[in-house]
């Protein structure tokens, strides 16, 4: 259960990205994922639900965060390398391209989150070879397409900071300040490990969600999604994933990583709320549902 709700936005490391890759225009659907935190049993059920849903990899997206939480760096970044997708660089490719002394969360020092990501980060760390860390160093900071006439812009956090949290109850103000700012349609982000979907005076705020971890809805299944472009309109469905998070866990305990997170992946319940606002604190273990259809008209910005 959630242990502590801090309210207040961690620093942020404030970061402009120098690389940009630009897809272009997309006339066919685009799955969108994040997180893969290590986790190399939902990353091979994420690659085989792209294979079913019939997506090449040159239109799959990973916001970020290939490696972190769980038991299997060095396998989880070669399965996602290997695979030939599209990945945006979020705080941990930062942090392991640098080799830095932490991952660059975001989170509150002191706090539990704080305390956890220095275990799993310096096993994260022991694990990937220079070749790997510096594949990561080389990985864009923002993906750009255009689907629907509208232009997107996939970042790990916001296209200001690589590691804001930003949730469903984050000011929309802040949201549409960002869009704008980034001279876009949308955003399509990841990090704060929530999937959900906001449409903002007619531009998009879309989070894919996380496939590593379980999305604090008292449910083992993790999350990603599916853009797809109908004439003037953009059909987006969050899209839940099973897999196996047993194995998950259980490789996670073996190598000694928090017990936390290894429980996390079984009971779908976050051990803390350190990083949630007290909206979403609040709705911990409440199963996440998206109705068919729900958020997926995104109406024709305004001029």
């Amino acid at each position: 259960m959630c242990s502590v709700v801090r309210p207040a936005v961690p620093d942020t490391i404030n970061i402009k990205p120098m690389n940009i890759l630009d897809l272009g225009k997309i006339d066919a659907p685009v799955l969108v994922f994040g997180g893969p935190y290590s986790n190399r049993q939902a990353t091979e059920a994420l690659l085989h639900q792209a294979k079913v849903l019939n997506i090449p990899p040159e239109r799959i997206i990973c916001t970020g965060d290939v490696v972190a939480y769980c038991a299997a760096p060095t396998e989880t970044t070669r399965l996602v390398r290997d695979a030939g997708l599209h990945v945006v660089q979020g705080n941990c490719e930062i942090s392991f391209g640098d080799n830095a002394d932490d991952c660059g969360c975001g989170f509150e020092e002191g706090s539990t989150c704080d305390r956890l990501s220095a275990q799993w980060f310096d096993y994260a760390r022991r694990q990937l070879s220079p070749e790997a860390a510096h594949w990561m160093k080389t990985l864009p900071g923002q993906i750009h397409f255009e689907m629907a006439n509208r232009k997107l812009a996939v970042v790990h956090g916001t296209p200001a900071a690589v590691n804001r949290f930003v949730f469903p109850s984050t000011p929309l103000a802040d949201k549409l300040d960002e869009i704008v700012s980034n001279e876009c349609d949308g955003v399509i982000c990841g990090h704060s490990g929530l999937p959900f979907t906001q449409n903002i005076d007619g531009r998009l705020w879309h989070n894919a969600g996380v496939i590593g971890l379980p999305a604090n809805d008292g449910t083992p299944r993790t999350w990603f999604s599916l853009l797809t472009p109908e004439e003037s309109s953009l059909r987006i469905e969050h899209l839940p994933l099973s897999y196996d998070f047993k194995a998950a866990s259980n490789d996670m305990t073996r190598a000694g990583l928090p017990e936390e997170y290894a429980r996390t992946l079984t009971t779908g319940l976050w051990d803390n709320c350190d990083i949630l606002p007290a909206t979403e604190a609040g709705q911990q273990g409440i199963p996440l549902a998206f109705e068919p259809g729900f958020w997926r008209h995104i109406q024709q910005a305004a001029e």
